[in-house]
């Protein structure tokens, strides 16, 4: 399962992004808990709560989505589970741009994700 579901995850990451999005840098918490809170984030065959309390719920493909996240040092760090494959720890850059936000791994230098705020 854990080569299927990284295949899927790297097709579901690996989207293209419209190249003239204006995206802002999210540099604390507070900005970013007030841009998430009561939100879900979407894409296809994706669907994530980042909750106050520290967790990341949700459903990718068919399988759940669990983890726990913090802010660090301007970046999001989070351990995620998906369908009992453990994805590891990543600090992420978080940008927005009205209702969609690009999740980038590895400090931004890594791959993005972009999703819809719902």
């Amino acid at each position: 399962m854990k080569t299927f579901a990284a295949a899927i995850c790297a097709a579901i990451i690996g989207l293209a992004t419209p190249a003239f999005a204006d995206f802002q840098q999210i540099d604390s918490r507070a900005d970013f808990m007030a841009l998430v809170s009561g939100k879900k984030l979407t894409r296809p065959f994706v669907n994530l709560e980042v909750l106050p309390n520290g967790t990341i719920t949700g459903k990718g493909a068919a399988w759940e989505i669990t983890g726990e996240w913090s802010w660090k040092d301007g970046y999001l760090c989070r351990t995620l589970d998906w369908g009992g494959d453990d994805l590891g720890y990543n600090c992420q850059e978080v940008k927005a741009d009205g209702s969609k936000v690009r999740i980038t791994s590895d400090k931004g230098v890594g791959q993005s994700a972009d999703f819809t705020l719902r």
